[in-house]
C-alpha cells in the first residue's frame, strides 16, 4: 500500500463495516463472538520526523479511571500483538491498544492481519479489564 486511500479501498472492496470515514481516519466495527460484541478498530495515517509515512491500527480499551495499570500491563507483555498506550476519546483518557506500521511495509494481507488481531485482542483485553463488559 503506498497512501492511505488505496487502505481505505481494500476495506470498502472486502466488506469491512466502516462507521466513520474521514480523510486519514477510518473506523471498522468488528463483530464478534457471533455478533455478541464489537469492538471499534481505528486506523489511521501518520508521519515521523522524516515525513515517512505510516498506518496507525488501535482501539480503545477501557478508561484508565479505576484502571488497574498492572494487569494491563500484565497482559500486553503476554501479548504477541500491539503496544498499549494513553490517548483520549471524546476527552476522556482511554488505555488503547495499537500497532504502526509504515506503508511500504503494508500489504492488504497485512491490513486484514491487523484490523483482525487488534481487533480480537482488544475485545479480549477490554472484556477481562471490564469485568465481561463490552464497552467498545
Amino acid at each position: 500500500m503506498q497512501n492511505f486511500e488505496q487502505i481505505r479501498s481494500h476495506l470498502v472492496a472486502s466488506g469491512y463495516r466502516l462507521t466513520l470515514q474521514e480523510p486519514f481516519v477510518l473506523c471498522v466495527e468488528l463483530s464478534l463472538a457471533q455478533g455478541k460484541r464489537h469492538q471499534a478498530i481505528f486506523l489511521s495515517e501518520m508521519q515521523d520526523d522524516d515525513g515517512r509515512e505510516y498506518l496507525r491500527v488501535s482501539t480503545a480499551i477501557a478508561p484508565i479511571t479505576g484502571l488497574d495499570a498492572r494487569r494491563a500491563l500484565a497482559f500486553n507483555w503476554a501479548s504477541r500483538v500491539g503496544f498499549l498506550a494513553i490517548g483520549e476519546l471524546d476527552g476522556v483518557p482511554y488505555l488503547q491498544l495499537c500497532e504502526n506500521r509504515p506503508y511500504d511495509c503494508v500489504d492488504a494481507a497485512e491490513i486484514d492481519r491487523l484490523v483482525l488481531e487488534i481487533g480480537g485482542t482488544g475485545d479480549e483485553m477490554e472484556r477481562r479489564m471490564s469485568a465481561g463488559g463490552d464497552l467498545l
